[in-house]
């Protein structure tokens, strides 16, 4: 006797005939007048239910008859060849040992019946027991599990980066004050402004928005870095692709440029790629029922699709020339909007799209500054349907060019001293970029909104737990 998984029997680890140990809740019950029930029993492992035959013998069958959707139970029995045509095995049950019991059943949030994402968005907490949430989680360990192995197989060492930080790195301003004052009594300095001398690290201070600057200092000594962890994000944006708390994997890397970065860039994404539709082969089954059909011919054909790419100005001329009428103005040095970026994914038939060298007034003070002055070596990688999903850059090395940027954009040289500091010290050219994980993930499953790839999202007005 040996206690096993659903994944285990559905992956032929275990011999038929077998007595073994199922610990789960029950997804469905159905009774027979006959005098027996069958009952599918999920414990998270798998996309499929394993099914147990209970009959009326049971010492504790009319407890059996009383079981409901969610209720929690360890069920023993012989695994055994269903008779049935819907599944591949099915267990005689021998003992079922009920744990839990579902409080008020007509009641329960995740009953058997078909749910909106809208509602489940509600239970955050509950909605991990339905079929889709639990595939997207599987899908989503996978996917990070896989960044890790690339970069590891490939010499990168992982540094965490602190997720409390003193540094804007995005230069957007939208941040998390992270502070211990007292608000209903905030010290104030003679002009008005918070004196922070008595909070608890002796300066404002916030969420990180990103890691890189720290990483780079890595990066400098160490070649070949990455961080992965959560990043937050304070923007009053409430869409279906943006998150308050988001993960984010950055990479950072000394002695390369910027087709360097794009070339990563695109192994990476296809490595993961490979990974999920060698090992998520149920998941991806499943995702093709209910989410898009599609799904693993758009996964497959990425694979062999080598990426586009442009530069900016040549963006906006496509742009430009369309004969689409856009809601956002076209013009060199204004941002892409998602409908510019969708149409430009169109317009190269729904492959990925690399856009580089980006107007300086566009990006951020450490991205390096082009020959011609007036763009930077800066990349954004759009998926088909997603949009941006990376960001990266060259990183500007040269010292006196950091500090004149640093002075366009009005920030302190003393705040970023340290910063200066490694092109001070044996300054190298080096690159990196950051993916945003859940947009990555949505790619892949084909579920649009990021709310539903993330365990509990937090949004604008909505932090849940």
């Amino acid at each position: 006797m040996c206690i096993v998984s659903v994944l285990d029997v559905y992956k032929n680890k275990i011999n038929v005939n077998t007595e073994i140990i199922i610990r789960g809740w029950m997804r469905n019950k159905r009774d027979s007048k006959l005098g027996f029930s069958f009952l599918d029993i999920v414990d998270g492992s798998s996309v499929y239910p394993i099914q147990f035959i209970v009959y009326n013998h049971l010492l504790n069958y009319q407890e059996v008859l009383k079981l409901t959707t969610g209720c929690s139970i360890i069920a023993k029995g012989i695994l055994v060849y269903s008779q049935g045509k819907n599944q591949v095995y099915e267990v005689i049950a021998k003992k079922i040992k009920i744990y839990g019991w579902i409080d008020k059943p007509n009641q329960y949030p995740i009953s058997s019946k078909k749910h909106s994402m809208e509602f489940l968005r509600t239970v955050p907490h509950l909605r991990s027991r339905t079929n889709l949430i639990s595939v997207i989680s599987r899908v989503r360990h996978i996917v990070m599990k896989s960044l890790h192995d690339f970069l590891n197989e490939n010499f990168y060492y992982w540094i965490p980066t602190p997720i409390i930080t003193s540094l804007d790195t995005e230069g957007m301003g939208s941040m998390f004050r992270v502070s211990t004052l007292n608000f209903c009594s905030i010290p104030k300095n003679s002009d008005g402004s918070t004196n922070f001398n008595s909070d608890f690290f002796g300066k404002e201070s916030f969420l990180t928005v990103s890691g890189q600057l720290t990483l780079e200092s890595y990066a400098c000594s160490l070649s070949k870095v990455y961080t992965f962890g959560p990043t937050f994000r304070a923007e009053n944006s409430n869409t279906s692709r943006h998150l308050a708390e988001f993960w984010m994997l950055e990479v950072e890397q000394a002695f390369i440029n910027l087709n360097n970065v794009i070339n990563l860039a695109e192994s990476l994404l296809k490595y993961v790629v490979h990974t999920v539709l060698e090992y998520c082969t149920d998941e991806i089954k499943f995702l093709m029922n209910k989410v898009d059909h599609k799904i693993k011919e758009k996964l497959e054909t990425f694979l062999i699709t080598d990426f586009i790419q442009i530069n900016y100005s040549e963006a906006i001329n496509i742009l430009l020339n369309s004969k689409k009428r856009f809601q956002e103005q076209v013009r060199f040095g204004l941002n892409l909007s998602s409908e510019h970026e969708k149409y430009l994914i169109h317009y190269y038939n729904y492959r990925t799209v690399v856009i580089k060298n980006y107007p300086k007034s566009l990006k951020a003070f450490y991205m390096r500054l082009n020959d011609d002055q007036i763009t930077v070596a800066a990349v954004d990688i759009l998926l088909p349907g997603i949009g941006e999903v990376i960001g990266g850059s060259e990183r500007e090395e040269r010292i006196d060019v950091l500090i004149s940027r640093l002075k366009e954009y009005k920030y302190k040289n003393q705040d970023y001293e340290w910063y200066i500091d490694l092109r001070r010290y044996g300054t190298v050219p080096h690159a990196g970029f950051g993916m945003g994980f859940e947009r990555f993930v949505s790619y892949i499953t084909g579920v649009s909104n990021v709310r539903d790839l993330i365990p509990f999202p937090r949004t604008v007005k909505n932090s849940y737990c």
